[in-house]
């Protein structure tokens, strides 16, 4: 039984929350089209929270019987926390260092 997770899942998963946080940061830039551009973040977010949820419980299922291990769904939680977090870690980060 292999429980590995293969390299293009993996690039596939690190590519999307790049894409995401780099998305979201441009997005938290001071711009004409903040309005707009904030408008889109709530429809991703609303579209993203159900997928996040069911990727939890495919995780957590996926560990309870041994298909991954424990550290992948931490590490999913983790990630799954930054993204939704970053509307709220940009602003701490930049005030925390005077940007």
């Amino acid at each position: 039984m292999n429980t590995r997770i293969s390299g293009s899942h993996l690039g596939s998963v690190a590519t999307v929350a790049v894409a995401l946080s780099l998305y979201v940061s441009s997005v938290l830039s001071q711009s004409v089209f903040d309005t707009g551009a904030s408008s889109m973040v709530d429809w991703v977010l609303t579209i993203a929270t159900p997928i996040a949820i069911i990727v939890v419980i495919g995780a957590g299922v996926a560990a309870m019987i041994g298909k991954i291990t424990w550290s992948w769904v931490v590490g999913g939680l983790v990630g799954i926390g930054v993204i939704f977090g970053a509307p709220q870690i940009v602003p701490w980060v930049r005030d925390m260092f005077g940007v």
